[in-house]
């Protein structure tokens, strides 16, 4: 018996110096601190938010929210943090009176009009506006799609700072007052096909990473958060993708982790040498790597399905069609919408359809495939979830689906509003940011 518990700890205890989730036992852990929350797995560590809302059932709150912005919101401590694009002589007016060339300037991929890129901190209890602050006002050189925004990604924050970061127009560095502390700019960018811009920033620790891949002179950089200033910088042979980075500590030295077309690669924290690599994604790279357990997750489903589950411990040098690839799945995997890790299962989307897929998340194994979401059939957001409870927006509904190994729809709600971002949970509240309004729901 002794000897069975002496190894049994000696697991443990091996285990737990291999892998450190990036994102885990961090002060934000509570919160939703950037793009798919604490653990950038689209799960919330603890929290229970209702299963049945609308816009007069359990709503603690709803506020409108000023021009076009697909960003998904972040949340630390009271304080919710939003990006938006708003025409100039915007105030006041609803979306469809801002007309341009007689089209709508909600549905226009291409402007004439100068846009004041805004950030804006609202109160989590009440949804009042604290602040907000115009860090550019400028026209934007570049088109975007129909469906996307000018302020399509994500902002961070360690709790002491604010990274609220717009593409081609820049990242900016705020304090919780909103002053700008400092501020970069990386040039311009050629997206393939003008899809627009959507990758967001990775912070962790003393570090931002930025995934800066595009027609044009791809580039990943890593900027320490105090100053902005490049710490280093990789010249990438990538064309576009859309995908954000991810850190996790491998043996104590962490490794920064970012999924493109031609290969996914793994940079040393410190000095951006790469440690290992693989090919094996498709193009247009959207889904973001995710980690649990010592393995690594990636995706993509554009002209093509590829998700593969990599024994990140292990791997170094190229890793491509090797046994460090545990398993893959290669169909029925997402564009657009990011995937789902929560607990052990691992959920995605068809393409940008309403059909989702659970699989084993240390296995492969198929727990169900393209069940077909009710009342959703085009999907630009991505999941999120809490216990057993996994939250899915499109559209002006929000399904709540049972998580396990069975599929089961829970609540459909209606809402009064369009929904591109993905549903941030904080806790016992959940957040829906809509074309028109932010939304705070809680029993």
């Amino acid at each position: 018996m002794k000897i069975k518990l002496f190894l049994l700890a000696a697991f443990l205890f091996l285990n737990f110096i291999s892998v450190d989730l990036a994102g885990q036992n961090l002060p934000g852990e509570d919160f939703w601190p950037q793009w798919r929350g604490p653990m950038a797995t689209g799960a919330a560590i603890k929290g229970n938010p209702p299963v049945q809302f609308s816009e007069t059932q359990n709503l603690k709150w709803k506020i409108p929210i000023p021009g076009k912005g697909h960003a998904t919101p972040i949340v630390w401590g009271d304080k919710i943090i939003i990006e938006t694009a708003v025409p100039k002589g915007f105030e006041g007016k609803p979306n469809s009176e801002i007309l341009e060339d007689g089209n709508s300037w909600m549905d226009a991929t291409e402007t004439n009009l100068v846009l004041d890129y805004k950030v804006i901190l609202l109160n989590l209890n009440d949804g009042k506006i604290v602040w907000e602050k115009t860090v550019a006002s400028e026209k934007p050189e570049e088109r975007t799609h129909k469906l996307g925004s000018w302020a399509s990604n994500s902002p961070c924050t360690d709790g002491e700072r604010i990274y609220a970061y717009f593409g081609s127009r820049g990242i900016y560095c705020l304090d919780f007052d909103g002053n700008i502390l400092w501020e970069r700019d990386f040039g311009q960018m050629e997206k393939v096909m003008s899809f627009g811009e959507g990758s967001s920033p990775y912070l962790y620790k003393n570090r931002l990473f930025i995934q800066w891949d595009h027609q044009g002179d791809s580039r990943f950089f890593a900027l320490d958060t105090k100053t902005g200033e490049t710490v280093w910088s990789d010249e990438r042979d990538e064309p576009s993708s859309w995908a954000t980075p991810l850190v996790v500590e491998i043996n104590g030295k962490p490794q920064v982790i970012s999924a493109a077309t031609n290969l996914v690669r793994a940079y040393d924290f410190n000095t951006g040498e790469i440690i290992w690599s693989c090919s094996g994604l498709t193009r247009n790279v959207i889904p973001n790597p995710k980690i649990a357990d010592g393995i690594l997750y990636l995706s993509s489903g554009f002209r093509g399905n590829a998700t593969m589950a990599i024994d990140i411990v292990k791997a170094s040098g190229d890793i491509t069609d090797t046994n460090i690839i545990l398993w893959q799945y290669n169909q029925d995997c997402p564009y657009t919408p990011d995937n789902l890790l929560l607990g052990e299962r691992l959920y995605f989307m068809r393409a940008n359809n309403g059909e989702l897929t659970c699989l084993d998340a240390k296995t492969g194994e198929v727990k169900y495939s393209k069940e077909k979401l009710e009342g959703i059939s085009d999907l630009y957001s991505s999941p999120s979830g809490v216990g057993d409870k996994i939250y899915v927006v499109s559209e002006n509904i929000c399904l709540v689906i049972k998580a396990g190994d069975n599929f089961e729809i829970l609540s459909s709600n209606q809402l009064d509003d369009d929904f591109h971002a993905s549903p941030v949970i904080v806790g016992d509240k959940l957040i829906l940011r809509g074309f028109n309004s932010l939304y705070c729901f809680e029993d």
